[in-house]
């Protein structure tokens, strides 16, 4: 198969004008959901889809998109990622996949290829949650839980105006959802966020599955005592407790769960004096797997843990549910067709599970769904030192090209 190759400058202008709305002086940016810097970086990616002559449009998710038309086109394949960052984050998260797919509707555009589907580039809304996890992709998918979202809403009430300034029509939010019918695909580029990729020497990940995510909150209860007068071995200490499990929940996830993590990421004393022995600690938990029987294995093995660590230093747990983020594999289809790119291209690859959470893990609900991931120079990511050679962004970018036609012939035969 002959694979044309993308404009590795132009790509790169566009890479560079992007990473300069929401700069900071550490060498990132910060364009949070709805600040002014994200809603520049939407803009500029309308004006640069217009300029190239492709047909833009914002949906009541506000959801922003560019559009390949091609006659007689029934169903979209959809490539992309999303704009907006964390506080302080790094320019090639998100931002990298959207710069990409823009860069494959003009390509495809100069060069005159036909393809059975239409072609559409979206930048997702709020794909880093700072207002509601995953709003785009969600809304996008039909999957968006309306009481939450309107929970979140009264909880902060200044949310709801900022939100409809950038574009989010709550009235209408359910129309933003995509018919399945009406899809070929997604191909999402990313950045891999973590060493892998490096460590093998590869210059593409494709991505066997998206990690579910299940998160609980802990509370230990002990006896808040004299920390000068209670013995050691006549404590009820929480602090102890919720110390022991966070040890214990390593060393179940480093013997018997490869390729999972979990992660106690706050634990809140009480009532937090020096001289008063921990009455309670708040723990905040999260346990990630590549796919569903491993997540449920593990929250069952780690919650059990804590149970008993809770125990050994007498004292009570409380346990509640705070979230929950099913394992999404990836389909066969758009990993082959990535494969068959890759080795089209004569680029080494590796598949692999992606730790982090994306765009791609809604869509892969309702359609053929494929990740592609290039490496993270020391595994840095979220951060303004993340970064990515370029031509190994370019060798995605190519990648993410093949694998868009490949895909978009397949779907002719395929409805």
């Amino acid at each position: 198969m002959s694979i044309p190759s993308v404009d590795a400058s132009r790509m790169k202008a566009d890479f560079d004008a992007l990473a300069e709305v929401g700069a900071t002086p550490e060498g990132g940016v910060s364009r949070p959901a709805f600040s002014e810097a994200h809603l520049a970086a939407r803009r500029w990616f309308r004006q640069r889809s217009q300029a190239a002559g492709l047909e833009t449009k914002v949906d009541s998710a506000a959801n922003h998109s560019a559009i390949l038309r091609q006659p007689g086109a029934t169903r979209t394949l959809l490539l992309g990622s999303h704009l907006d960052s964390v506080p302080n984050g790094g320019r090639f998260d998100g931002a990298l996949g959207v710069v990409a797919a823009l860069e494959v509707l003009r390509t495809v555009k100069a060069s005159g290829i036909r393809v059975p589907v239409h072609l559409e580039a979206i930048d997702f809304t709020d794909e880093e949650s700072s207002v509601f996890d995953y709003l785009g992709s969600r809304s996008a998918v039909g999957g968006l839980d309306f009481e939450i979202l309107r929970s979140t809403l009264r909880e902060r009430p200044d949310l709801a105006p900022r939100i409809s300034q950038a574009g989010v029509e709550l009235d209408r939010i359910a129309s933003a959802r995509r018919d399945p019918a009406s899809l070929a695909g997604y191909l999402e580029l990313h950045i891999e966020q973590g060493p892998r990729l490096l460590q093998a020497g590869a210059q593409i990940g494709i991505v066997e599955s998206i990690v579910g995510i299940r998160s609980h909150r802990l509370v230990f209860r002990g006896r808040p005592d004299h920390a000068g007068t209670t013995p050691m071995e006549a404590r009820a200490d929480a602090g102890l407790a919720a110390s022991a499990f966070n040890l214990s929940a390593r060393e179940i996830v480093m013997e018997q769960f490869p390729e999972c993590v979990a992660t106690v990421g706050r634990m809140t004393f009480s009532p937090g004096a020096f001289n008063v022995v921990p009455g309670t600690v708040e723990v905040t938990l999260e346990v990630r797997a590549p796919d569903e029987v491993r997540s449920r294995a593990l929250e069952l093995q780690v919650l059990e843990q804590a149970k008993r660590d809770a125990a050994g230093f007498g004292c009570t747990l409380d346990i509640a549910p705070y979230g929950v983020s099913e394992a999404a594999p990836m389909h066969t289809r758009a990993q082959q067709a990535i494969q068959r790119a890759c080795e089209a291209l004569g680029i080494r690859w590796l598949k692999l599970s992606s730790g982090a959470g994306h765009d791609a893990q809604m869509l892969a609900t309702v359609t053929t769904t494929g990740m592609i991931f290039v490496p993270s120079v020391g595994g840095i990511s979220h951060n303004p030192r993340e970064f990515t050679e370029w031509s190994d962004c370019v060798a995605g970018a190519n990648v993410l090209l093949g694998a868009t036609l490949i895909l978009a012939h397949h779907a002719e035969f395929d409805p």
